[in-house]
């Protein structure tokens, strides 16, 4: 007699044959979603459709529309893409997987490239996609995986299994290409056939595809070319000081030449600091405000107080605001779509007190300023303030850079500034460091550092954080006249050394337990670095404690 199961998949309760794979079962939830169902929870693990299953147990199967299901698509697509360059333009031909940008992945190649090249790559992934070509795991000696990627000459991934402990590693395989990913895989190309290719410029594209946060489709690309450059200029000195990926950072660590990568890379994001307030200055009689906004664990604390010292060495007297002081009170605050009070849309604020106390700032009047008591959910008006002739208003909030605010100031009196870590190191040619990741880790440090916090609560309030910075934060990143980025090359592997011992405290049995174990995965590319010679002006510091900034 064959033995049934029963599987509660996706809420309900269902009775199947002991042995089948997850790919098998899902078949019959197809109609259930809008795309193709890419990786399953099984009682809180994530497993591949290939697993079998072999006991009663809950399954929930996830699609692109879900965080670890759109992973695992853009691992999937960046394997499809490999695999059809390979195919088209020989097996010498590469891809370098650089970083996210509008919705999409930014992707060079080591050939020159054109438009219509660009539309024959697509038009063949797509063709792949539709052949529905298997892509398996392999199980394989670390070791023998070396000498495979040395003989392909993909060297770089070769030296980042130098720093892989394990006896096996798990590569995977697509028709006869082999290559290892840090992210989950779909079992098939036809899983695939959610994306779009946009031509940059001659070396480079971005691939495109839906993502949580727009689930209907793929958005129009828009070119943000201020970010675009930030990220190239990064790109352009990590290059000239040769590290590009963990395998050279791990290289500077196990050599003993961290230290002089920390203080060159500190003294490198100082200067530009440096160079704004310069800019700024030189306008004094023009700028009067200067705004400045960015997504969680930016370091923006930092950045503004480390940019008023700068301002002060030119000669100006910053003046510092939050907006969070001009929220609403409590009773008036708007309720947001989970029928709970929503603090960051724009009407969670004054505007309107807002708007007036800057222009009468600028007017030369005196103003009344509030400081938001968050324990009685009010405004307490104890701050005088008025401009003098060489004071400057440096504003912080997550709307500082949304055109409707201070829409009664002309535009030439503001200077706005978009902070964001714009990792550009990469993990090596074909997996790229999250900027999201570094913000994430960054801000479990902080909340179990200065909150208390532990990793379950940091990473449970984690999905809103995003969408918020999604509605509110990301759209008006265009807005700034200078994008400063918060990033250090050489922070991961100080971030481990806080954080590893943060992410074990998660149970087993946790529903943040996988995302917990993704990130040390990760992490354990990485050699520890210690902070000893990390000074007290990083932005590093206002995560990890000892910041001159930050209490």
């Amino acid at each position: 007699m064959i033995e049934k199961l029963t599987l509660k998949i996706n809420g309900k309760n269902y009775k199947y044959t002991r042995g089948l794979t997850l790919e098998e079962i899902s078949k019959d939830f197809l109609n259930d979603y809008k795309y193709p169902i890419l990786i399953a929870r099984v009682d809180n693990r994530i497993k591949e459709l290939n697993s079998v299953v072999e006991e009663n147990c809950e399954i929930e199967f996830l699609d692109l529309t879900s965080r670890e299901g759109n992973r695992t698509h853009i691992s999937g697509l960046t394997y499809l893409l490999l695999y059809v360059i390979k195919k088209m333009f020989g097996q010498n031909a590469n891809i370098r997987v650089k970083h996210s940008i509008d919705k999409g992945i930014y992707i060079e190649t080591n050939f020159k490239i054109s438009e219509d090249k660009i539309k024959e790559i697509e038009k063949e992934m797509k063709k792949t996609s539709s052949a529905d070509i298997p892509i398996t795991r392999v199980t394989i000696d670390r070791l023998e995986a070396m000498e495979y990627f040395r003989d392909i000459d993909d060297k770089v991934k070769a030296r980042v299994l130098m720093y892989n402990t394990n006896t096996y590693i798990t590569l995977y395989r697509l028709g006869n290409l082999y290559d290892y990913f840090y992210n989950y895989m779909p079992v098939t190309t036809n899983h695939l056939k959610d994306f779009a290719l946009t031509y940059i410029n001659n070396k480079g594209f971005v691939l495109r595809f839906p993502t949580p946060y727009i689930k209907d489709k793929i958005i129009p690309y828009t070119h943000h070319e201020d970010m675009f450059k930030t990220y190239e200029e990064y790109s352009d000195w990590a290059k000239k000081i040769k590290v590009e990926n963990s395998a050279d950072l791990n290289s500077r660590v196990s050599t003993g030449k961290i230290n002089d990568l920390i203080r060159i890379d500190e003294t490198v994001q100082a200067n530009k600091l440096l160079n704004v307030a310069s800019q700024i200055a030189s306008k004094k009689n023009k700028i009067k405000i200067v705004l400045i906004a960015g997504p969680s664990s930016s370091g923006k604390t930092t950045t503004s107080k480390k940019l008023c010292l700068y301002l002060q060495s030119f000669g100006l007297n910053p003046q510092v605001i939050s907006m969070d002081d001009y929220f609403v009170e409590k009773k008036d605050n708007p309720i947001g779509e989970d029928g709970k009070p929503d603090y960051e849309c724009l009407e969670a604020l004054d505007l309107k007190l807002f708007d007036s106390q800057m222009a009468d700032l600028l007017d030369s009047k005196k103003v009344k300023a509030p400081t938001y008591n968050f324990v009685l959910g009010k405004k307490e008006y104890n701050r005088d303030l008025y401009l003098g002739e060489n004071d400057i208003l440096v504003i912080e909030g997550i709307h500082a850079l949304d055109n409707k605010i201070l829409n009664n100031i002309p535009r030439e009196k503001k200077y706005k500034i978009y902070i964001s870590p714009l990792t550009e190191l990469n993990l090596d040619e074909h997996n790229r460091i999250s900027t999201t990741d570094n913000r994430l880790l960054r801000r479990i440090i902080r909340d179990n550092r200065t909150r208390g916090y532990d990793v379950e609560k940091t990473l449970g309030v984690w999905p809103s954080v995003r969408a918020g910075e999604e509605k509110y934060i990301f759209p008006y990143q265009d807005e700034a006249d200078y994008t400063f980025n918060s990033a250090l090359i050489y922070e991961i592997g100080v971030l481990k050394t806080y954080v590893e011992p943060l992410l074990f405290s998660v149970p087993s049995d946790s529903q943040y337990y996988e995302e917990a174990k993704r990130l040390l995965n990760f992490l354990r590319l990485f050699l520890p670095i210690p902070s000893d010679a990390i000074e007290k002006q990083s932005i590093v510091r206002e995560f990890i404690g000892g910041s001159v900034f930050v209490d």
